[in-house]
């Protein structure tokens, strides 16, 4: 097989992937903050390493795929709000901390699964690790580069730089580091304004809280992703990914935390994937504009004009290099699922040919074509070596759309490609749309039927309700909920559904 060649950020160049032991990879990917719901900037990462790690196993590599889950939601770094997320949340839907935590944990597994993502290898918990993170700061205290105060201890940036190369991977230098570092709390503590904390003592009314060698407390965030890669991968594995607003200051001190206790660079081959805008706009909650996945599961946003079906916005999101910026709008996403659309109508009426049957009435095949067809056929191995790219891969297979139309119409005759030819233009487009891409070709057509048929539905009841036919009205919701359906009126008039 070809070689395959990854972005690696911290050397900022292609590189050959070697794994360090021959046909094993070990993956870490930083999980979600279940906090609350995942939006649509949480989509990419997850989407991104799922086809990483799928195509990775197509390779032959036997891979352990590590994404953790963050739940013990206090962010006190730079670029994250001084608050306990999930102990504000919490209180606010008047829940217990770790039920706010399985909630949302159980809808972040339901979006994925409707996203046909596969579980990682092991999914770790920041809070079930927490004898592995005490144990990592006392090693870092005890090499000397971190330092208690008050309960609390931090990293000594300085000392670990005038030493290591911190800054390598962000491309950050100390001195910018202290003219941009935000005034937080706790600041005072530090012995340097770019000191991190590893471990924070707690107030008495902070609700997630542990015992500690320096008393009680919580970890810092970093301190949370370098345990758990530690304890799963080892002190140095193959592939470490995640969004490129976690390159720093969050990967840049996972690196540091992990050298000083491993003694070697934790990652051989950094990736990051890149944001994803609305209407050229960064997405954020000052601008009004994040869109979470049930939002768009269900089309209730103000930025959409309808339901978009999951297998769309994977096809949307693999359109474009993951390393690139990716502009989201209704209008394209009316798109993408018009190119999905169109590539499954060709891709379903194509299996549907029984290269048995062709075979007996070949009428000879066309050499032209043929050859056409596997010089496709083998570009995509080629393009995905090349660094992932899926939106080159999908582009060469809709190379082959105007071919399989052309034998769905009759236009070109099915005997024109040889059975053997039939045969495994089929299986290559099943391996690398469905187990490569991920993408659920079948159920995208299903969804787009029902969505038109729900809204006939709903249109009719809406009508049945405004001349008071609530026989019919009634008949239609009991009707649809026997089916698994339920329809729920909105305010204003309006009519939502969702199925089992």
């Amino acid at each position: 097989m070809q070689s395959l060649y990854i972005y690696n950020s911290l050397t900022r160049q292609k590189e050959k992937f070697v794994p360090l032991v021959p046909g094993y990879v070990g993956m870490y990917v930083c999980g979600p903050t279940v906090s609350g719901e995942s939006h649509l900037g949480h989509a990419r990462p997850y989407i991104t390493f799922d086809v990483v790690y799928r195509y990775l196993q197509h390779a032959g590599y036997k891979v352990r795929y590590v994404r953790n889950i963050t739940d013990a939601g206090h962010f006190e770094e730079e670029g994250r709000d001084a608050t306990d997320k999930i102990a504000e949340k919490a209180q606010l839907e008047k829940l217990e901390p770790m039920e706010l935590v399985q909630k949302y944990t159980n809808l972040f597994h339901w979006t994925m699964e409707q996203f046909n993502t596969l579980p990682p290898s092991i999914e770790p918990t920041a809070t079930g690790h927490i004898i592995e993170q005490i144990a990592m700061i006392e090693e870092i205290i005890k090499a000397g580069y971190a330092y208690e105060v008050n309960g609390s201890v931090y990293f000594d940036v300085k000392k670990y730089a005038s030493n290591y190369e911190y800054g390598k991977l962000s491309g950050r230098v100390i001195d910018e580091l202290l003219t941009t570092t935000r005034e937080l709390e706790g600041q005072e503590e530090k012995r340097d304004r770019a000191d991190f904390a590893l471990w924070k003592a707690a107030a008495p009314e902070h609700i997630m809280r542990w015992k500690s060698p320096w008393g009680v407390g919580y970890p810092g965030w970093h301190i949370e992703c370098s345990a758990m890669a530690t304890k799963y991968l080892g002190g140095q594995f193959d592939i470490h990914g995640g969004g490129m607003d976690l390159l720093f200051p969050h990967h840049e001190s996972e690196i540091a935390q992990s050298t000083i206790c491993n003694h070697q660079a934790p990652v051989c081959y950094w990736m990051h994937n890149n944001m994803i805008t609305i209407n050229g706009r960064k997405m954020g909650k000052s601008y009004n504009n994040v869109i979470k996945l049930t939002e768009l599961f269900s089309g209730q946003h103000p930025l959409l004009t309808k339901a978009f079906h999951p297998m769309t916005i994977r096809f949307f999101i693999l359109q474009t290099h993951y390393s690139s910026t990716l502009d989201f709008s209704n209008e394209a996403l009316l798109a993408a699922e018009k190119g999905l659309k169109r590539l499954m109508d060709a891709v379903e009426s194509f299996y549907k040919i029984d290269p048995i049957l062709v075979g007996a009435k070949e009428i000879g095949a066309d050499p032209n074509l043929e050859a056409k067809v596997n010089g496709w056929l083998a570009q995509l191995p080629v393009l995905m070596n090349d660094d992932f790219s899926t939106a080159r891969v999908l582009a060469t297979i809709f190379e082959l759309v105007p071919v399989l139309n052309s034998i769905k119409d009759g236009i070109t005759p099915a005997g024109a490609l040889s059975a053997s030819i039939i045969l495994q233009t089929q299986a290559t487009l099943r391996l690398w749309l469905e187990t490569i891409l991920g993408l659920r070709l079948v159920q995208a057509a299903d969804q787009e039927k029902l969505q038109g048929v729900m809204e006939l539905l709903i249109d009719i009841r809406k009508e049945a309700k405004g001349r008071r036919d609530f026989i019919t009205s009634d008949k239609i919701r009991d009707g649809l909920a026997a089916l698994g359906i339920q329809l729920k009126d909105e305010k204003g008039g309006g009519m939502s559904w969702t199925h089992d």
